[in-house]
C-alpha cells in the first residue's frame, strides 16, 4: 500500500477516533483542520476540540479557520500538497474550490447507511426512528449535503440497550476499520463508486431541546427512544413538582393502568414505574437540578417524596 499524504478535518470525539486510526496507519498526516475553540462549562472557558487535543499530542499542525470560503485559507490548504482530505464530523461546509484541491479529492466518513440520515445527527435520528441497524458510509464528497458517491459501507445492528454514546462508540470502531481498509484500495473503490438513490434519502437534523421534553401520553417505547438518543447532548427531561428532572436510563414495559399518563405507579429500588399510553416506563437513572445523576436505588435515600401517585409533567406548573 502506497502511503498517502493526508489532511484531516474533524472536531468531536467521533472524529478523533478516526484521526487516531490514521496516526496508527502508514499514511502521513500533513495537518489537521478543526473548529475554533468554543466556550464550554460553567466558567465558559475556551475548550479545544477532541481532534485538536489529539493532533497536538502528536505534533501535527492544527488550523482552525472560521470558514474555508476565504481565498487565503484555500491557498494555505493547497500549499500543503495533500493527496487526500478526509473529513469526519468537521462542522464546516467545504466549497467546491476546497473539494478540488487534494489530488484524490475529499472523502467523508458519515455515521449512517447513506442515503438514509443525511445531515448533522444521524446517530440520534436512527435511535429516535427505532431503526434496527445503522452503519458507516465512506463517501466521495461533492457540494451536496452528504450526497456524494459511496465508496464503501459497514453495517452495525442497533441493540435495544444502545444509547447515543454506545452507538457512537460502535460506529467509531467500525468506521475506523472501514476507513483504513478502504485507503488500501482507494483507486479501485473510486472507480467503482456507487451513486446514491436520492429517493431513499432522509434528513437527520440536529435534535432540539423541545424534542427532549417528555410527553407522557406517548407510548413508553417512544419515550425510551427519546431518552436513549439524548444521552450526552440533549438529555430527556420532564417536570416533577416544578423541578426540571433529567431522565437518563429507562426501560419500556407492558403494564396496563387506568392512571393518567405521567402518574408514578410504583417506586422501588429497581426503578420508578410511570404510566404512559397503553404501557409504562421504568426509570432507572435520574438527575435532579444541581445534583449528580443517580440510580433510583440511591435516589430513594435522598428523595423521600418520590411516591406513587405523583405526576411527572411536560410543563413546570406544579399547581395544577
Amino acid at each position: 500500500m502506497q502511503a498517502l499524504k493526508i489532511v484531516f478535518a474533524g472536531t468531536p470525539a467521533f472524529a478523533a477516533a478516526h484521526l487516531q486510526a490514521l496516526i496508527d496507519s502508514p499514511h502521513q498526516l500533513l495537518a489537521v483542520y478543526t473548529q475554533p475553540d468554543r466556550a464550554a462549562g460553567r466558567g465558559k472557558r475556551l475548550q479545544a476540540s477532541a481532534v485538536k487535543t489529539l493532533a497536538q499530542e502528536h505534533a501535527i499542525p492544527v488550523f482552525q479557520p472560521q470558514s474555508l470560503r476565504v481565498p487565503e485559507e484555500q491557498q494555505l490548504l493547497a500549499s500543503l500538497g495533500a493527496d487526500l482530505m478526509i473529513v469526519v464530523a468537521y462542522g464546516l461546509i467545504l466549497p467546491q474550490a476546497v473539494l478540488d484541491i487534494p489530488r484524490l479529492g475529499c472523502l467523508n466518513v458519515h455515521a449512517s447507511l447513506l442515503p438514509r440520515w443525511r445531515g448533522a445527527a444521524p446517530i440520534e435520528r436512527a435511535l429516535l426512528a427505532g431503526d434496527r441497524e445503522t452503519g458507516v458510509t465512506l463517501m466521495q464528497m461533492d457540494q451536496g449535503l452528504d450526497t456524494g458517491k459511496m465508496l464503501a459501507r459497514a453495517t452495525l445492528p442497533i441493540e435495544e440497550t444502545d444509547d447515543r454514546q454506545s452507538l457512537e462508540n460502535g460506529l467509531a470502531r467500525i468506521g475506523c476499520r472501514l476507513l483504513v481498509d478502504s485507503l488500501a484500495q482507494l483507486e479501485t473503490l473510486q472507480q467503482q463508486a456507487e451513486t446514491q438513490d436520492d429517493s431513499l434519502s432522509t434528513y437527520a437534523s440536529k435534535l432540539t431541546k423541545d424534542e427532549a421534553l417528555i410527553h407522557w401520553d406517548a407510548p413508553a417505547e417512544v419515550i425510551n427512544r427519546i431518552i436513549r438518543s439524548g444521552i450526552g447532548r440533549n438529555p430527556a427531561y420532564c417536570f416533577l413538582n416544578g423541578e426540571r428532572v433529567r431522565l437518563l436510563k429507562a426501560e419500556a414495559v407492558e403494564a396496563a393502568s387506568v392512571q393518567p399518563a405521567g402518574t408514578i405507579l410504583s417506586v422501588d429500588r429497581n426503578g420508578i414505574r410511570v404510566a404512559c399510553r397503553d404501557s409504562a416506563l421504568d426509570i432507572q437513572l435520574m438527575q435532579f437540578p444541581g445534583k449528580n445523576p443517580l440510580p433510583v436505588r440511591d435516589l430513594l435515600n435522598a428523595r423521600k417524596d418520590l411516591l406513587p401517585g405523583l405526576q411527572l409533567r411536560s410543563d413546570d406548573d406544579s399547581t395544577s
